[in-house]
């Protein structure tokens, strides 16, 4: 399967982290994206790993959107130099628009802001509302406890092989980013078979 990547969706940290580590993977990402002709759509902020990767791009010559609600626009944390910008009512609406505009999407570390954005995408996947590719670009091993409990879930019965297997994870942008190109999402309903009912007393 190959998936015709045009633009890519950038979930990431409002903050940069205590390792300078983070900001450098997001300023590299920034740069990948424009490299291999890639736009960027993101959360729209100025701070943290969000503006790193955003300036990046503007930096390289390339695309960058931004979607941001109207309480964060408000409290002055949106950038002001972007290619486009779109400030939203709310964060449903920032997270959908985000999804419309893609055509894959990345998480890089952040927070639970982050998380949110990467499990919502990942189940609208899960449940077929959209076939786009998730990736995770695994910075310093930030994502290993993730990974292993993502494991876990699927080892009680709580994920199917097929969903695991369908997230990405790589800690290189550009290999990241070809594997993305060419995954193969396998359509699996989300619910497992039930298991067998142990038979009751007898009577």
């Amino acid at each position: 399967m190959t998936h015709n990547i045009h633009t890519v969706c950038l979930y990431c940290g409002s903050s940069a982290g205590t390792d300078p580590v983070y900001a450098e993977a997001a300023a590299a990402f920034g740069r990948t994206l424009v490299e291999r002709g890639h736009h960027l759509v993101y959360g729209g902020g100025s701070v943290g790993l969000m503006g790193v990767a955003a300036d990046a791009v503007l930096d390289a010559g390339g695309h960058a959107i931004g979607i941001i609600p109207e309480r964060l626009w408000g409290k002055e944390v949106g950038h002001r130099g972007l290619s486009a910008l779109e400030i939203v009512p709310d964060m449903h609406t920032r997270k959908a628009r985000m999804v419309a505009l893609a055509d894959a999407f990345v998480a890089m570390p952040g927070g639970f802001g982050t998380l949110d954005e990467l499990f919502e995408v990942l189940t609208w996947q899960q449940i077929g509302y959209h076939e786009k590719p998730v990736g995770l670009l695994n910075v310093n091993g930030y994502f290993d406890g993730l990974i292993a409990f993502a494991r876990h879930a699927f080892e009680q019965g709580f994920l199917r092989e097929a969903h695991l297997d369908a997230l990405v994870i790589d800690s290189d942008p550009n290999r990241l980013l070809d594997r993305l190109a060419t995954v193969s999402l396998e359509s699996v309903a989300k619910w497992a078979p039930k298991p067998p009912v142990p038979p009751g007393p007898a009577a």
